[in-house]
């Protein structure tokens, strides 16, 4: 007799979604999952900083802790986190925004953005967005029942993604323009009159904004232009940003949103529904980080661009064209010459080198023949990096 188990087996897969069902898994974890188990691998594929956060800001944490601090916050966040934040983008960027109904405190930028989505978006609404982009942008969008449009961007344009392309993309169901820069993957950065076009596009359009700038901090030789202090699009902007990238804070997931009173109010509505509060102990480490971490952050932007300038000297060498990129840490070289695709160059180089990049198509079409390097890592590393690659290159090169 057959185990009953057998008989009552059910399709699970009827209850699945359609909005799962359309999303792809992350090409980034997707791949990353082959790691598991390699010894000797130099991993030159997760996104984040090698550095440990601060002493100061984990020993706030730890302080937080043992003081009991181990409830919920609000669920906006901190009002002191918040109030700082206003500090914070006051100074910085001569942006005034009310504490109480203008910033949320979420769980890292990816909430933010996913809240984003959903607080704005109606079933089939369009959102303009580059290609090559972060792996969570157009799957945000999707899961919102929105409709991602890409705009290609090219090595030949340094990846900059235009003004007039964004243009030709709006149609009557366009609702808003995500912008990423310092990109990722690309390293590609907007200055101020690249801006101030798109800018004039989504006044004239009235198209809103989402701005994520997670790695403003992290630029190399140029001045990072906030899109909200751009003439009249404070109101049409809503601008993302946190702690992991330039403070080393990335386990520790804390992000914020700043915007129209209306849009981050209906992002809070379901922050409340589903988060509830990002984590106390979290929030008062983002706190400290503000506070005094500004010297780390300047000795880790300067870190960063010694192996910057070293990688894309070294990918050049050894024959990968690599377009300089001025923002965040990664490179993004033309695979282009060995014949394969990304996919391929990306898994022949992990199983015969032990070298780890992420194939550009993880970041949409147009990333097509390009791989990811995270330069986030010791120089021993890259360097031994770069010579199992033109070893590699070597044995493949057509």
């Amino acid at each position: 007799m057959k185990n009953i188990n057998e008989h009552q087996k059910t399709d699970c897969t009827k209850y699945v979604s359609g909005r799962a069902t359309l999303i792809a898994p992350s090409g980034i974890r997707k791949f990353f999952d082959l790691l598991s188990g390699m010894e000797g691998v130099i991993s030159l594929g997760v996104g984040e900083p090698d550095y440990t956060t601060p002493w100061h800001i984990r020993e706030s944490a730890i302080h937080s802790i043992e003081k009991g601090m181990t409830m919920y916050t609000s669920n906006s966040g901190m009002p002191e986190l918040r109030q700082a934040l206003a500090g914070f983008l006051a100074n910085k960027y001569n942006l005034k925004y009310d504490s109480h109904s203008e910033i949320l405190i979420t769980v890292g930028v990816s909430e933010a953005l996913d809240l984003a989505m959903r607080a704005i978006l109606n079933p089939g609404d369009e959102v303009i967005m580059a290609d090559p982009h972060y792996v969570a942008y157009d799957a945000s969008v999707m899961l919102a029942e929105g409709v991602p449009v890409l705009v290609p961007t090219y090595e030949s344009n340094n990846f900059e993604i235009t003004a007039a392309d964004i243009e030709k993309k709006i149609t009557k169901r366009t609702k808003a323009i995500l912008l990423g820069y310092p990109s990722n993957p690309t390293g590609a950065v907007l200055e101020k009159k690249q801006l101030e076009q798109i800018a004039e596009v989504a006044r004239r359009h009235k198209l809103l904004v989402i701005s994520d700038e997670i790695y403003s901090r992290l630029v190399y030789g140029v001045e990072h232009t906030c899109f909200a202090t751009l003439p009249g699009m404070k109101e049409q902007t809503l601008f993302l940003s946190g702690f992991s990238k330039a403070y080393a804070m990335t386990g520790w997931r804390v992000g914020y949103a700043a915007g129209n009173k209306e849009i981050i109010g209906a992002m809070t509505k379901i922050h409340q529904y589903t988060i509830m509060s990002a984590p106390t102990m979290a929030q008062v480490a983002a706190l400290e980080a503000l506070k005094s971490g500004e010297k780390d952050i300047e000795e880790m932007v300067a870190d960063y661009d010694r192996r910057r300038k070293f990688i894309v000297k070294g990918l050049r060498e050894i024959g990968l064209p690599c377009f300089e990129p001025r923002g965040a840490f990664y490179a993004f070289p033309s695979i282009k010459s060995t014949g394969m695709t990304s996919g391929e160059f990306s898994e022949k180089l992990l199983m015969e080198e032990k070298v780890a990049v992420v194939h550009g198509t993880a970041f949409g079409p147009s990333g097509e023949g390009y791989v990811r390097c995270c330069y986030a890592t010791s120089m021993s590393d890259l360097e031994e990096a770069l010579v199992r690659m033109r070893r590699f290159l070597e044995k493949h090169r057509k």
